[in-house]
């Protein structure tokens, strides 16, 4: 998003996507690539930093609200729900970092 830090970026993300509202980190706790397909059917190759939030709110409503399913996961199945491998390692590593139970 031009004009704002990556990590004021992913807070919005959060927001338009899950309604979430809350403390972001402005360190990444990693990244990882993945292919994005655009509109004309061609792919580029894309970095995703991923940054911590701590969830203080999720709103009722907000921007994407009618175009996502919203579900909580434990950390283990987080990792285990999300497509791309380099996110699910960035999920196990930091749990094991800040000794999140799986639970």
């Amino acid at each position: 998003m031009k004009g704002r830090k990556p990590f004021e970026a992913a807070a919005r993300e959060a927001y338009e996507e899950a309604g979430l509202r809350g403390d972001v980190g402005k360190r990444p706790l990693g990244y990882y690539f993945y292919q994005k397909r655009l509109k004309n059917l061609d792919a580029v190759l894309c970095q995703v930093k991923v940054f911590p939030l701590k969830v203080r709110k999720q709103l009722k409503t907000f921007p994407e609200m009618n175009q996502r399913e919203l579900r909580w996961f434990t950390p283990a199945e987080a990792a285990e729900a999300v497509s791309e491998p380099g996110l699910a390692a960035i999920i196990r590593a930091t749990c094991q970092q800040v000794n999140v139970p799986d639970a």
